[in-house]
């Protein structure tokens, strides 16, 4: 029977759940660093047993952690990012009058077919690279100095790189997002890049339509079709039909369009899932009712799942990468809050329950479906 392995990212360590295929009693692995905070734990598509960590902390820095057995060890890895051939962990120039300091990693993309091949998004906002299992890393300076850098600005978090989507379907093609800077695509490997912000409108700017400054939250595609993206962006959210070229509205009937998570079902392309929150001043969910709206036409049409979710007086937050979906044939959908719970469903979203929960604050969740 398949197995299920899911990693939690928190504010005080990590931690890794583990349940056979039924979904219903999970192991419970941690807290790894305790203390620490995780911002992203991830896994390689290719070997399960190779797990990728963010561990960082404001007195001791940053750290990239790795381990070879599923969670079970770990160590150290490079921890040395090389900015244009300049090595150092701290602060780097790049020639304008304005320095670009480095804070922390905020994700970690294992290649879809090496597991010694990682990306790393940062803040400030730069993409890496390692190929050999995260001893060492480059950064892909095309995207930092390809001239629209001026105009990238921190959101309230901080100016993070914090999505990365690599196309199963074209080995070139990576797609990334900032905030608040907005999407961006490499057609190269990440040689060059181009902003992909046409449809994007963001009030709070002196031009709403510029071509990059938008606070886009999150980005999400499915492996069929990676040509289509889905995007929550800082109020809206959208959909691009043509791998980012265009982008249109489709938050539709939702209460609200204001979230940081988006991911699709792993089996059905149209069905998407967001978890709306009241506003960017009030990082909490609707009257207090904690709910995930699913839509099966690729948005606009959506309805709220709330069966097993708290229904009165929830005032948590959902993060930006604290969604996951596993490939199961029952699809499962995995996400954490604020408040330390990790909610899992494994029907697509109809029945929800708390298989973690008093956790310090939730950063990331993803997970690995086991063979």
């Amino acid at each position: 029977m398949s197995k299920v392995r899911v990693l939690v990212g928190t504010k005080k360590g990590a931690f890794v759940l583990e349940s056979d295929g039924k979904r219903e009693k999970w192991d419970v692995s941690g807290p790894h660093f305790a203390g620490w905070e995780m911002y992203h734990v991830k896994g390689s598509p290719v070997d399960p047993n190779r797990l990728y960590a963010s561990q960082t902390s404001g007195w001791f820095g940053q750290v990239i952690q790795r381990s070879d057995d599923g969670g079970k060890t770990w160590q150290p890895v490079g921890n040395k990012f090389a900015y244009d051939g300049v090595t150092g962990t701290h602060m780097w120039y790049d020639g304008t009058p304005h320095p670009w300091e480095f804070k922390r990693v905020w994700h970690l993309e294992p290649s879809l077919t090496d597991p010694d091949t990682v990306y790393a998004g940062v803040e400030d906002a730069a993409l890496f690279r390692s190929t050999d299992g995260g001893m060492n890393w480059v950064e892909l300076s095309g995207l930092r100095t390809h001239g629209t850098g001026s105009q990238w600005q921190p959101g309230a978090g901080g100016m993070g790189l914090h999505t990365i989507l690599l196309d199963p379907l074209n080995s070139q093609r990576i797609y990334i997002a900032i905030s608040a800077a907005g999407a961006f695509r490499s057609d190269d490997g990440g040689e060059t890049w181009r902003p992909i912000n046409r449809g994007l409108r963001s009030e709070h700017m002196p031009d709403p339509d510029a071509p990059v400054g938008h606070c886009v939250h999150r980005i999400a595609l499915h492996g069929s079709r990676p040509d289509v993206l889905f995007m929550q962006k800082h109020w809206d959210v959208m959909r691009s039909d043509d791998a980012g070229d265009s982008w249109h509205e489709v938050s539709g009937n939702l209460p609200t369009d204001f979230g940081f998570v988006i991911d699709v079902h792993a089996h059905e392309p149209e069905t998407i899932y967001v978890v709306p929150i009241k506003s960017d001043s009030e990082h909490f969910p609707i009257d207090g009712q904690l709910r995930v709206y699913r839509s099966r036409t690729g948005g606009n049409e959506w309805e709220p799942l709330t069966k097993g979710l708290p229904q009165s007086n929830c005032y948590v937050n959902v993060l930006r990468d604290a969604m996951a979906i596993d490939s199961l044939d029952s699809c499962g959908v995995y996400f954490g809050t604020t408040g330390g719970q990790v909610y899992a469903s494994a029907d697509a979203g109809d029945n929800w329950a708390p298989i973690v929960h008093d956790l310090p604050a939730v950063y990331s969740v993803e997970v690995q479906t086991l063979q």
